[in-house]
């Protein structure tokens, strides 16, 4: 496998795409696979995954249609790029850890180390080792759990999740963490929704959305915000495409022109195929970095006003009176924002604001959805509030066609938190699990991801495990990350490939490999299966229907089993072998414990699954007053001094979370490089520098701190004014851990205060 190159830095550009998905998506989408696996493979996976009886995508978290209403092809492009990167028969072996030293493989990139293929033993590197080497799973465990047990504190301890873990496995681990005695339980969520969540809980009682498939299909009015469904969850294109042909109008608020918020052309279809597919975005508002939280103020105070003029006709007043609290505080506050203030901060005109407004009054169920382009701002949570007050002026949450839509990018990563995997679990949940297993749970709040790196860095936390993920590239400033991380005693990754974060080491360091989500899996053999919430809360089953990518492979449920049992002993005793034996039993605890899920295992055996309760549908707000809350949000928008832009960092389209499967935005125009920022021409002219000209970024902080990324090449491309896009994880050195939204501490990876400076290696 050592023969895999990484593709070459030669920068060709394109006109963007004006459509998504069509027969190209098709095409690049069987290369990939083809190029991963054989075609027998490839079928089984394709002709399975997101199925009743098959493999849930272990990509984004979109739901699925109904078992009957399903396509046989219920994947994306991205969808079948990753399972069969997944399912490749490339393997990493012992024999490749001794070729190549931790040293060498650090220098390697992202692509690189994944193309390499499927981990198939477990590895260990040494105190002073170079290389890994193998290392049985009994010591390897063994090792781990007499690191942990030699902590002075559980405290010392950190236990990251990421999305792709399933339910059993997530409970699983949480048990493990709180039974040991601590909440340090960082997960992916504290990087991209932990503002929604944070937004949700106090204004609606719930941190999830509001909404079903169904509503989306029905609502006369989707909002798609800060948000790219073309490349981070594309099958919702095919959701929005039957809301257009429903008669439902959509309006795509983006600083950058998405191919599929213009045109999806389903391949499913062959409207798709040979037509020109569906036209989505009826209005497109190019917004100005962080100018969101401006936008809903300035359509709230519309609202109010129009209701100024014709009383009763407008607001939801049943709704407000009956259901909600703080809205007189809210109204006075939100009529003194100004016009002057919302066009500077959106740099949009007032006509295309009122044109919006215009859209919201002929609307009656209006849904709005957003993702990251929200979230990773300083003010993402005041900005996710304002577009909850947006919604309750009309009555917009609680019925059918209509509510809040927070769209994760991660399968499972909604599950993970409903199972436990939270640092500050309400006291409600630890109180459920201490009585159903006989021991008493840790209260004090535990680390995110953010204090946990901070910790690592300042030495209190010492021991580090990671399931699923690729924690050092997922995380800001990467130089502080690293360093925290080699500062560890000891760190463990439970993983399927290899990435960068197994050559970022403490002093122990510990490769776990896993079963993957396409990976049958028996235990004692019984063939088990996993269960996963999409972002709409349902709940359903998934198998593995490949057999496993090596013999030495432990389950993610197997791997947590057995080193709790070695950590804890008898200290709770807990039937650790009973789960690993049988999932079922994870699962009928998991209905004593986490509401919502009684009769577990019935309901899941159903095809499709179930749904979980939501109160916040049926108008039941779970918040101190037992109503929903209007809040008062300050207005701001990010302060870019002038020969500045403000920098968001994004996926290219060839891109699954941290890593890249070729050099390519395919949609965006961009080929055969990474190190790029797009940047619009009127700004580049501004500020002097040409297009295609070499340039660092140099990041710019209040506390008077620089960052700098090195050889970027500029892209002239339309971003909205006073605006730069450029691909993370690269990009994350530019910001700092300090730097993170207010209430949330989600890093604030989309409000990068950048200036461009001629390439430090140039000439």
């Amino acid at each position: 496998m050592s023969s895999i190159e990484d593709p070459i830095d030669d920068l060709s550009v394109t006109p963007p795409k004006t459509y998504a998905a069509g027969v190209p998506a098709v095409t690049h989408a069987l290369r990939y696979s083809l190029e991963q696996t054989s075609v027998k493979r490839t079928a089984l996976t394709l002709l399975n995954i997101n199925q009743a009886k098959g493999i849930d995508c272990p990509g984004c978290a979109w739901p699925e249609p109904k078992p009957g209403k399903r396509h046989m092809n219920e994947y994306c492009e991205n969808g079948a790029k990753h399972i069969n990167d997944e399912a490749t028969s490339r393997r990493v072996t012992r024999e490749f850890f001794a070729e190549h030293s931790i040293a060498e493989l650090d220098g390697k990139s992202d692509y690189w180390l994944n193309q390499q293929g499927r981990l198939t033993e477990p590895m260990v590197k040494r105190p002073g080792a170079t290389h890994y080497e193998p290392i049985d799973w009994d010591e390897a465990l063994g090792l781990l759990a007499d690191e942990l047990k030699a902590l002075a504190s559980p405290d010392e301890a950190l236990f990251y999740v990421s999305g792709r873990l399933s339910n059993e496995a997530a409970f699983l681990l949480q048990l493990f963490a709180r039974a040991y005695g601590t909440n340090n339980l960082p997960d992916c969520s504290n990087m991209c929704h932990e503002s929604s969540g944070s937004a949700l809980n106090e204004t609606l009682g719930t941190g999830k959305g509001t909404v079903s498939l169904d509503d989306i299909h029905s609502a006369d009015l989707v909002f798609v915000v800060g948000q790219n469904p073309g490349t981070n969850h594309p099958r919702m294109l095919s959701a929005l495409e039957e809301t257009k042909r429903n008669g439902g109008k959509v309006v795509a608020v983006n600083t950058l022109p998405e191919a599929g918020l213009m045109r999806f052309k389903n391949p499913q279809v062959p409207r798709g195929i040979v037509g020109r597919g569906t036209a989505i975005a009826d209005q497109f508002l190019h917004i100005r970095a962080g100018g969101d939280l401006a936008l809903f103020q300035a359509l709230n105070r519309l609202l109010l006003e129009a209701e100024d003029a014709a009383p009763g006709t407008v607001l939801d007043h049943e709704f407000i009176e009956a259901h909600s609290t703080g809205f007189a505080e809210f109204s006075e506050h939100v009529r003194q924002v100004t016009w002057e203030h919302v066009l500077d901060a959106t740099g949009l005109s007032r006509e295309e604001i009122e044109e919006v407004h215009q859209r919201v009054l002929a609307s009656k169920n209006i849904i709005v959805c957003w993702a990251m382009g929200l979230t990773q701002h300083k003010h993402g949570v005041p900005s996710i509030r304002e577009v909850v007050n947006f919604q309750m002026l009309r009555g917009n949450i609680g019925r059918p066609g209509a509510g809040v839509c927070p769209v994760r990018g991660h399968s499972n990563v909604q599950g993970d938190r409903t199972m436990g995997v939270w640092e500050r679990m309400p006291q409600a949940f630890l109180d459920a699990l201490g009585t159903e297993f006989g021991f008493t749970p840790p209260t004090k709040h535990g680390l995110d991801a953010v204090n946990g790196i901070r910790a690592m860095y300042e030495g209190q936390a010492k021991v580090f495990l990671g399931v699923a993920g690729n924690f050092v590239r997922a995380t800001p400033d990467s130089a502080v990350t690293e360093q925290a991380m080699r500062g560890c005693r000891l760190t463990a990754h439970v993983s399927t490939k290899l990435n960068r974060s197994h050559t970022v080491c403490g002093d122990i360091a510990l490769i776990l490999p896993t079963l993957g989500r396409s990976d049958k899996d028996f235990q004692n053999g019984v063939e088990q299966f996993i269960t996963v919430e999409d972002s709409m809360s349902d709940v359903h089953a998934s198998r593995g229907k490949l057999p496993p990518a090596s013999p030495h492979l432990l389950s993610e449920v197997a791997i947590i089993s057995r080193l709790a049992s070695l950590t804890l002993g008898d200290m709770p005793a807990l039937p650790w072998k009973d789960f690993e034996a049988d999932y079922g039993t994870i699962r009928d605890r998991i209905s004593r414990v986490v509401p919502g899920f009684e009769n577990f295992n019935e309901k899941v055996s159903v095809p499709g699954g179930f749904n979980l309760p939501n109160p916040a549908r049926s108008r039941t707000f779970r918040t101190p007053s037992g109503k929903a809350v209007f809040t008062r949000n300050d207005f701001t928008m990010p302060h870019v001094p002038e020969g500045h832009l403000l920098l968001q960092t994004l996926r290219s389209h060839d891109q699954w979370n941290t890593i890249w499967y070729a050099p390519n935005d395919r949609y965006r125009g961009i080929h055969d490089a990474r190190r790029v920022v797009m940047v619009n021409p009127a700004d580049l002219k501004d500020l002097g520098i040409a297009d295609r000209e070499m340039v660092d970024l140099v990041s710019v902080w209040t506390d008077g701190s620089e960052r700098r990324a090195e050889n970027f090449r500029v892209v002239a491309y339309p971003a909205s004014r006073g605006s730069a896009a450029a691909y993370y994880p690269e990009t994350n050195v530019l910001v700092p851990l300090d730097s993170v939204a207010d209430i949330s501490n989600c890093p604030t990876s989309k409000g990068v205060v950048v200036r461009l400076e001629p390439a430090s290696s140039a000439g």
